[in-house]
């Protein structure tokens, strides 16, 4: 078979063709001006000395021929033959190419038999498990009535299963990440008596890398509750490390019962000493149900948001300081009003920030889906990531936390109530103390055990805040329906402590009495000055 028409299509050849020159022939309106190439001595061949069925049988490459709109084999070469066996000459390629469904040739031979234009496929795995690269040409030959094409394949498997090893091993790389990411996050979030609280964490797609996305909730006592999300910058295994460390150490700052702002300062160094690479935003949140407010304060993170049972959204403002890790800022703490019916939002960037758009607008998004959310929190959670377009396949992974302070009404609203004495000081606060305790736990109707116990607790409470404190003194009882709670306060800032009482003392039993017939106690400073000590009673389980 004659192949010079197409030989002389493969690039050189008509350079070399050119510099043989043409007699008579009429050069180019820019080869006046330039220099013309010296003519080839005669000795020197060219492609059209060779034959080009013998260069084709031998290249590594596989090489099919095939003619009309039946795709009929012509011819292949000794490579082709080598990887799929000898193909007779004049059967069509659907009936003796069984590889060309594999590869998906038929059809596009077709389009390169229609548009005369070339065509390839890349990487396309056969039967065997071979994967090749497909090119198909347009071929022109008087004796192909209707065209021909010219198949070429190159045997790419061993580059194809170096990028699927490369392509496991990054999901393996991933797979670790999650897991990590999700180990380190609470495996089942503490519900406070007061809040109905849920959350969601959801990695990035299969082609983004886990960040180092989290949320806490920490029970202080008192029934007071911290509220925690934050996102370390960066991805994998090493962004979800600091983000376990970091979260570690908010945890055990938590239980020194420390103002919000307090808390992330000494965060700030911690964070900067794990790795100072790594920078992290944080939002830190104390919700006190006799308040009716969070207190927060913020490194960096995104606003907390606020429903408000009419459907109108709030957006918690300053302060707001840098991330953890910048060191050199002193953080402030502020507060947003939390009361009955509505819910507050936390969340990390990747549920509101979208390539070319700002940041703003996601937040406003979420604003709007928000003020439309109803239902638990659970299902606002879900809402909230259909509504700003949040998929499996996600570029980046999304934190949301998710807490509604409800509306009690009937019987519910009977097993939450608040009682609170002013104490003036003087040899009376005492009597008057146990006397206002008695009144309040008989009217709650506890048992007469638990009232008991409930007396002798503020008894010793206010003993050692009429000791050891200054005014304004203050006690407070709450119920709920978990538990009881009493707390004293005064305008001391020095923190009781427990401690062994020698058997000739005469004083220092009263927090070692508490600690003994409470389920638990602690202390904290109060934010104008002065402390708050407490202890809490389980409540039988109700029939």
């Amino acid at each position: 078979m004659n192949f010079t028409r197409w030989s002389a299509r493969l690039p050189g050849t008509q350079r070399r063709t050119a510099a043989r020159g043409t007699e008579g022939s009429v050069p180019a309106a820019r080869g006046e001006y330039e220099q013309q190439p010296e003519p080839l001595p005669d000795d020197v061949p060219t492609l059209e000395d060779f034959s080009v069925r013998e260069m084709i049988g031998r290249l590594p490459g596989l090489v099919a021929l095939a003619h009309g709109p039946e795709h009929r084999i012509a011819y292949v070469n000794d490579a082709y033959a080598a990887a799929f066996g000898p193909r007779p000459a004049g059967a069509t390629v659907a009936e003796a190419c069984p590889e060309a469904e594999d590869l998906g040739l038929l059809p596009l031979m077709d389009q390169v038999l229609r548009s005369g234009k070339p065509r390839t496929v890349k990487s396309r795995k056969t039967q065997d498990g071979g994967s090749y690269t497909v090119t198909c040409l347009p071929v022109d030959s008087p004796r192909f009535e209707g065209g021909g094409v010219l198949v070429h394949a190159a045997d790419v498997t061993d580059h194809a299963e170096a990028a699927e090893r490369l392509r496991a091993s990054e999901r393996r790389h991933r797979e670790t990440a999650v897991t990590l990411q999700r180990s380190l996050l609470p495996q089942e979030l503490e519900q406070p008596d007061d809040l109905r609280i849920a959350a969601t964490y959801q990695p990035g797609g299969t082609d983004a890398a886990v960040g180092g996305d989290w949320y806490d909730v920490i029970t202080l006592g008192a029934g007071r509750t911290a509220l925690v999300i934050g996102d370390v910058m960066g991805r994998g295994v090493r962004a979800a490390a600091v983000m376990g460390q970091l979260r570690t150490a908010v945890r055990a700052y938590a239980r020194l019962d420390l103002p919000p702002h307090e808390v992330l300062q000494l965060l700030d160094g911690l964070a900067a000493e794990i790795d100072a690479s790594q920078i992290a935003t944080c939002v830190y949140a104390v919700h006190d149900p006799n308040e009716g407010k969070l207190v927060y304060a913020s490194a960096g993170h995104l606003p907390i948001l606020v429903r408000d049972e009419d459907g109108s959204v709030r957006r918690a403002e300053d302060p707001t300081g840098p991330p953890l890790g910048t060191g050199g800022w002193l953080h402030t703490s502020g507060a947003i009003a939390l009361p009955p019916g509505s819910t507050a939002v936390l969340y990390t960037d990747g549920l509101v920030e979208r390539r070319r758009e700002d940041i703003d607008e996601g937040v406003a998004a979420l604003e709007r889906a928000l003020s439309g959310a109803l239902g638990t929190p659970q299902v606002v959670c879900d809402r909230l990531l259909r509504s700003l377009g949040v998929t499996a396949e996600h570029d980046d992974d999304v934190a949301v936390l998710v807490v509604q302070h409800p509306s009690r009404k009937g019987a519910d609203a009977e097993l939450f109530h608040n009682a609170a004495l002013e104490l003036l000081g003087g040899v009376e606060a005492a009597p008057r103390a146990r006397a206002f305790a008695s009144g309040v736990l008989a009217s709650w109707r506890f048992p007469v055990e638990l009232r008991d116990l409930g007396v002798l607790a503020t008894s010793e409470l206010v003993a050692n805040s009429l000791k050891h404190g200054t005014p304004p003194m203050r006690l407070r009882l709450r119920r709920t329906d978990r538990r009881l709670i009493i707390e004293v306060t005064d305008g001391d800032d020095h923190l009781p402590r427990r401690r062994r009482a020698e058997t000739e003392d005469e004083a220092g039993r009263g927090i070692s009495i508490i600690a003994t017939i409470a389920s638990s106690w602690g202390s904290r400073r109060t934010p104008g000055g002065g402390k708050a000590v407490w202890c809490e009673f389980a409540l039988p389980d109700r029939p």
